[in-house]
């Protein structure tokens, strides 16, 4: 065998070890996924109600995604820093128990007059988002910004506002307050990060099916508001 036949030999053999290795870590990274899935599944099902259904699923993402980032090389960069709250005017929905546990939490941590005030605030937010045709053309601020445009309830915050994420927090400005081409403008997400949130949306989804509850998500606006006004409606 020539000089030249070893290398092509080496090459080829280098390349093919590479790809089976690829391979499997692509199968194993699907896999990752659908184990996650089946691991929430079970935890769901524990739960007592949807409302610590929602809280465990908040717990399990919070590990889960920090770990995906931790632990794949060249992560997907994020703009996403403290005060930056320009996704907080979008159309926020939620899946069955969020509202719930998101309720409960203001009940117990707001003053009387705060909680007053946040309904206000709601109300107010609710006439605006009803006079837009379609949620995704929705730019109203989030009622639950404060002062300094930081969420008052970040440590239980809706899945939705967990899974977004940004690259360029321009583009996330523009989007929201530029003019109507602009607001048209595509997000890019982070895509192992979203994909485990959407997992989890559609296991609160199924979970409250399961139990014979209405599975669909709603508009967080409404919805807290209608539960700070008359109580949870999950079981």
């Amino acid at each position: 065998m020539t000089k030249l036949d070893d290398a092509i030999d080496r090459v080829s053999r280098n390349i093919a070890q590479t790809g089976a290795l690829t391979t499997e870590a692509s199968r194993r990274y699907e896999q990752m996924f659908a184990d996650f899935r089946t691991e929430l599944d079970h935890a769901l099902d524990a739960a007592d109600t949807l409302a610590d259904a929602a809280g465990a699923t908040m717990a399990i993402l919070e590990q889960a995604s920090s770990l995906l980032r931790q632990s794949f090389p060249n992560p997907y960069p994020r703009a996403c820093r403290d005060q930056c709250s320009a996704c907080c005017h979008l159309f926020v929905s939620v899946p069955p128990g969020v509202t719930d546990l998101i309720a409960a939490h203001i009940t117990a941590n707001f003053t009387t007059p705060q909680i007053d005030a946040l309904k206000d605030r709601l109300r107010s937010a609710a006439t605006d988002i009803e006079q837009y045709t379609k949620s995704s053309d929705v730019r109203v601020r989030c009622p639950l910004l404060d002062e300094q445009d930081r969420c008052s309830i970040y440590a239980i915050r809706p899945l939705t506002c967990r899974a977004f994420t940004s690259a360029n927090a321009g583009l996330c400005h523009a989007m929201v307050f530029g003019d109507s081409a602009q607001q048209s403008t595509r997000i890019d997400q982070d895509p192992g990060h979203y994909r485990l949130h959407i997992a989890a949306t559609e296991a609160l989804q199924n979970l409250a099916t399961r139990r014979g509850l209405n599975g669909r998500q709603e508009g967080f606006v409404h919805a807290l508001l209608d539960r700070l006004e008359n109580g949870p409606v999950s079981a």
